[in-house]
This record gives structure tokens, C-alpha cells and sequence, in this order.
């Protein structure tokens, strides 16, 4: 956060977020709405079958966002960033939450009620707009995760989510990326539609050539070119 701007008005929010993506002025108001918060890491944020009806806009940190899935295991469903919104969903139609969310690290956010968010979309356009625009974004993203994984191989599937983790939500360094959020080859699993075993074995071929290097807590993606290589060898 840059001092003298705890909010981080100033705009330096990805220009693929819901706050990146609003102008000055609408970003000012948007920011006005509700209190802000402060979580730690491993704080859920919201929980899956709540009747909570806020949302939260993140103002800086990174979250998960998961769910429970059949087999009972939680499964990843996405990441969200600094100055993307969650929980709003439920703000809309009322309906408990259907998934949780849990901070990655320290996570700054402002949380807004229902009504609040409600009164200042039926007002100010654009900010309702760009909410709009923002879910079906989410509405989008899910959709092309399961038309690009039909057909491919379990390797395949991981290099893709890898390389667009790496991209999204990396830091870049030279060749690479570092992936500095805790992802369990379980979560990742449940992003790449694969099994853990076949998770395991990808991860030893791509660090045993240098293209993907596992850590405690962290991914470092060695060689994005390579990585996307195989994640799109056909395309």
C-alpha cells in the first residue's frame, strides 16, 4: 500500500479488476460504501452456506476461492486479487454464499452491506455496470476453464493453470514466475480437473527439466515459454 493513500485511491489496481477498471471519480465513490477491514492469513473471509449478504472489495492481498465438492474435498474454484470483488453473489440474489473464501496473506478490503451496495448501483451507473460486468467476467472465465481442458491430458491441464497463475498472479523475474501463495497439489488438482498422483508426477517431470519448481508454500515457474509450450503445443 503507498502511504497516504490506504485505500489505494490512486488506481494502481490491475486494469482486469472491478476497481482497475472504474474511473476516478466512480472509484471514490465506490470506495465511500461501507467499513474497512483487515484479515490475517488463513482468516476466512466468507464461508460457503452463510446467509451473509455483504460483499467485500478487495483492496489488497489475494484470496482463494473454494468449495465443497461431491467427494467431499474442497476444491479450488479461483484466485481473487486486490481490487477484485467477492460475495457478490449472494448480494444479489439473497441466497447463502456458495463458496468460501480465505485469505492467502494479509488481505485489506472495504465491506460493504447489501443495501448499501444496492442504493449506490441504482444511482450511479457506470459503478453498476461495471459490477455487471465484473460477474459475468467470473460467469465467462468458468466457461472457458471447461471448454479448453476438454480433450486434454492431465500434464497438459496442469501447464495451463500453472501458466495462467504464473501470468494472473505471478511475480515476474527474467525468464519466470513465482507464484508466492500457498496452493496445495490438492487445490491444484481440483483447478487442472485432475488427480492428485497425476498432479504429483507432472510436477516431478516439469522440475526434473527445469520448467516448474515446486516449494514450501510457493510454485516458481522457471521458463514461462517452455511452460506455455506444453500447455498449448497444439494451438
Amino acid at each position: 500500500m503507498k502511504a497516504g493513500h490506504p485505500d489505494r485511491a490512486d488506481g494502481d489496481w490491475p486494469p482486469s479488476t472491478l476497481l482497475g477498471g472504474l474511473g476516478p471519480a466512480d472509484r471514490r465513490r465506490l470506495l465511500e460504501l461501507g467499513t474497512r477491514v483487515s484479515y490475517p492469513a488463513g482468516r476466512v473471509l466468507l464461508r460457503e452456506g452463510d446467509r451473509t449478504d455483504h460483499v467485500l472489495i478487495l483492496l489488497d492481498g489475494l484470496v482463494k476461492v473454494t468449495a465443497h465438492a461431491d467427494d467431499g474435498r474442497d476444491a479450488l474454484l479461483a484466485v481473487r486479487v486486490g481490487g477484485d470483488v467477492v460475495g457478490e453473489f449472494a448480494a444479489v440474489d439473497g441466497r447463502p454464499r456458495s463458496a468460501t473464501v480465505t485469505a492467502c496473506g494479509p488481505v485489506l478490503a472495504r465491506s460493504v452491506t447489501r443495501a448499501g451496495l444496492d442504493a449506490c448501483t441504482r444511482t450511479e451507473h457506470r459503478i453498476a455496470h461495471a459490477l455487471q460486468q465484473a460477474v459475468v467476467a467470473k460467469l465467462r472465465a468458468a466457461t472457458t476453464h471447461r471448454v479448453t481442458f476438454t480433450g486434454c491430458d492431465a500434464a497438459t491441464r496442469v501447464a495451463r493453470v500453472l501458466h495462467h497463475l504464473a501470468l494472473a498472479y505471478g511475480e515476474r523475474s527474467g525468464a519466470g514466475a513465482e507464484i508466492r501463495w500457498p496452493i496445495t497439489q490438492q487445490e491444484l488438482a481440483t483447478l487442472a480437473g485432475a488427480s492428485e498422483p497425476s498432479v504429483h508426477k507432472t510436477l516431478r517431470r516439469f522440475r526434473e527439466t527445469a520448467v516448474v519448481t515446486p516449494g514450501y508454500r510457493s510454485i516458481r515457474v522457471d521458463d514461462l515459454r517452455r511452460l506455455h509450450a506444453i500447455a498449448y503445443a497444439d494451438h
